[in-house]
């Protein structure tokens, strides 16, 4: 397990690209944390830092996924929140696992929602609010 502390907001750049420095070939990353621990900011953080233009990412609240393309790379990403969903047949309705499939970067928020259906190799990310209103992020 990879350690990351985000002391403050003002920090989140450089805490996205440590992150993005110890990811390997795996595609799938499943953010936890509790409402307000920093899931979609840091989120937005990572695509920036993936080369995303700033305004572009947003939370998918409403419309479950959106899709982002790199400026750098071209390559796609995806990021879910899944707290809206109610069953795992919603999740198989919106076609998840194409999505996990596809070879994309594939950040989903609230996989509690489909943990039955998360591919073996899902990077599972923790975020924890500190007493000092810091973040902990753990990796793996």
């Amino acid at each position: 397990m990879k350690t990351i502390q985000l002391k403050s907001i003002d920090n989140i750049a450089d805490a996205a690209h440590e992150f993005i420095a110890q990811m390997g070939d795996e595609t799938v990353y499943a953010f936890y944390g509790e409402m307000g621990a920093g899931k979609t900011t840091f989120i937005n953080a990572l695509c920036k830092a993936l080369g995303v233009e700033d305004d572009t990412t947003n939370s998918p609240s409403f419309s479950i996924i959106n899709e982002y393309r790199s400026d750098t790379t071209a390559e796609l990403i995806y990021h879910f929140d899944l707290y809206r969903l109610e069953s795992l047949e919603e999740a198989f309705d919106i076609g998840v696992e194409d999505y996990f499939d596809s070879g994309a970067l594939c950040f989903l928020e609230w996989p509690e929602r489909i943990e039955d259906i998360l591919p073996g190799d899902t990077v599972k990310v923790n975020i924890v609010v500190n007493d000092d209103d810091s973040r902990t992020i753990t990796i793996g």
